[in-house]
Formats: structure tokens, C-alpha cells, sequence
């Protein structure tokens, strides 16, 4: 991926240790796959998943507020990735919901190190990569890319800018009000898990969304290189419900389904990819996901 042809954004937030003043690093972290069983856990108990992790991953200090904190140093390639990526969402998103009379709100992205705080409470780098409608902030610890690469072969800058786009798309949802309307449903005390399910419906259009601005750096940009969408195909095979579950607990629990299986994941990252368009992506309407 040519991805130093893309415009660097000034909304990446430094907050690793040392670096912002942000988080204190953990030992150990739990992996993706146990992260998977306590967010079931948590969702079938009524407990916050967020709690739990924390619990679990042990005691750190509280993060300071994201304001303030510093830009990523000159000089740190992996951040100047990020910021090459956040930039290019950017401008693809405030192109499409121009032409959709509407006006894009760039969101903040935040790197941190272990822990850290946001709007929506404390968390590890246990979670992933997540993003927090409360502050409408992305929040990512780049260790996350060498799990990635080490645990699920999901190597390569695609792979990890779709993580990137991915957690951006939840911030569309946010701006087009869908993530209320979902809110809105949980409030209610509707059932959201499950394989047909609102959460999954939610992650699933977050992963066509990111299709969708793929398609649109590639036009403007030119900047994939062969085998580059493969990478990224394999990364959202990784992380389908359906294949943590199995590597995690050695069976395959539908019914607590968060993120869709690795199937759908593809499929839909894929249909947002083919036709670049925010209309292809709505899959609360689709029948089958």
C-alpha cells in the first residue's frame, strides 16, 4: 500500500506513555478471544463487558482527557500511517456527505499504550481498537496490528487501515444517527446480540462503510498494490464472531454474536468496496446478512 501519498490529518491525539501522558502499559492483556466470551458473558448477565475487562485486566491510572494531549512525534512512521490513513477517511467522508447535503465532523483518533480513558469509561488495550460515541473519538493501541499480524496472518497496511476506516465508519453511524437509533433499542431493553441482531447488523455496515472509502482512496489515489485487498479480506475473516468463538471456546454461540460471522464480514466489507456507495450499505434492511 502507497499509503505516503495520502494527506496526514492533525486529528491524531498522542496519549502512550511518554508520549501524551496518557496510560500506563499492562502486563499481560487478554486476547481477542477472551475478550469475546466476557463481552458474551457480560451481554447475557446484563453486566457492563467493559467492567468485566477491566476487572480482569488489572489495576491502572485514570487517563487524562484527550485535550491537551500532544501529536504523535515527527519521525514515528507508524503513526504517520495513521495519520495518512485518518486523513484520506477524511476526505472521502466529507466528499460524500457533501453530496449528500450534509456536513462531515472529522473525528479525533487517539493512540495510547495499555489503557486509557474516554467518555465512554475505562479501557484496555484488551478491547481492540474501539470507537466511543460519547466523545465521538477513535481510540487505538497499534499492538493491536501485531496480533494481527502474529495471531491471525492478517499482515499488511490494508489490513490495517480497514481496522482504521472500520472504527471511523462507527463514527458515520454516529453522525447519520444510527448508533442513537441502536441506543435507542438497548434503552428499550431490546435484545441487540445474536446473529441477526442490531449489534451485528451495526459492526457489519461499519465494515461495508469502510468498503465504501476503500473504494474511494483507490480512485483518487491509486494507491493499492497487488495482494493489498486480499490482506484486508483476511483480516475481516479473522475477527468474525464465529471463528474467536471457535478458537476462544471451542464452539460457536450464535446466539451471542456481536460483530457477525467471518463470512459476512467479508461479504459486506466487499459489497462497500464494489460500489463505493453509502446506499449499499444499509444492512438493518437486508434480510440476509
Amino acid at each position: 500500500m502507497l499509503w505516503k501519498k495520502g494527506r496526514r490529518s492533525d486529528n491524531v491525539v498522542d496519549a502512550r506513555g511518554g508520549g501524551g501522558g496518557g496510560g500506563v502499559r499492562l502486563g499481560g492483556g487478554l486476547s481477542l478471544g477472551a475478550v469475546v466470551l466476557i463481552v458474551g458473558f457480560g451481554l447475557l448477565t446484563g453486566q457492563d463487558p467493559l467492567q468485566l475487562l477491566e476487572q480482569l485486566a488489572g489495576q491502572g491510572s485514570t487517563s487524562a482527557p484527550s485535550q491537551g494531549r500532544a501529536a504523535p512525534p515527527a519521525g514515528d512512521q507508524q503513526a504517520d500511517f495513521v495519520r495518512a490513513v485518518l486523513g484520506d477517511t477524511e476526505d472521502t467522508w466529507q466528499t460524500l456527505f457533501q453530496q449528500g447535503g450534509r456536513q462531515y465532523q472529522a473525528p479525533k483518533l487517539v493512540l495510547f499504550n495499555g489503557r486509557v480513558g474516554s467518555a465512554c469509561g475505562q479501557a484496555s488495550s484488551a478491547v481492540g481498537p474501539f470507537y466511543c460515541p460519547g466523545d465521538r473519538q477513535v481510540y487505538l493501541d497499534m499492538d493491536f496490528f501485531r496480533e494481527m499480524r502474529e495471531r491471525f496472518n492478517a499482515a499488511g497496511e490494508f489490513a490495517e487501515a480497514y481496522v482504521i476506516a472500520h472504527e471511523v465508519g462507527h463514527h458515520v453511524q454516529t453522525l447519520l444517527g444510527i448508533t442513537q437509533k441502536v441506543d435507542a433499542a438497548r434503552r428499550q431493553g431490546q435484545r441487540l446480540e445474536g446473529a441477526g441482531g442490531l449489534l451485528v447488523r451495526q459492526e457489519l455496515q461499519a465494515d461495508c462503510l469502510a468498503g465504501v472509502w476503500a473504494n474511494h482512496a483507490e480512485q483518487r489515489l491509486h494507491w493499492l498494490e497487488p495482494g493489498d485487498v486480499e490482506n484486508a479480506l483476511r483480516a475481516a475473516n479473522a475477527i468474525g464472531d464465529d471463528r474467536l468463538q471457535q478458537q476462544g471456546q471451542g464452539r460457536v454461540v450464535p446466539d451471542s454474536f456481536t460483530h457477525g460471522t467471518s463470512a459476512q464480514r467479508v461479504k459486506w466489507f466487499k459489497a462497500g468496496f464494489a460500489n463505493g456507495r453509502l446506499e449499499g450499505c444499509d444492512t438493518f434492511a437486508a434480510r440476509a446478512l
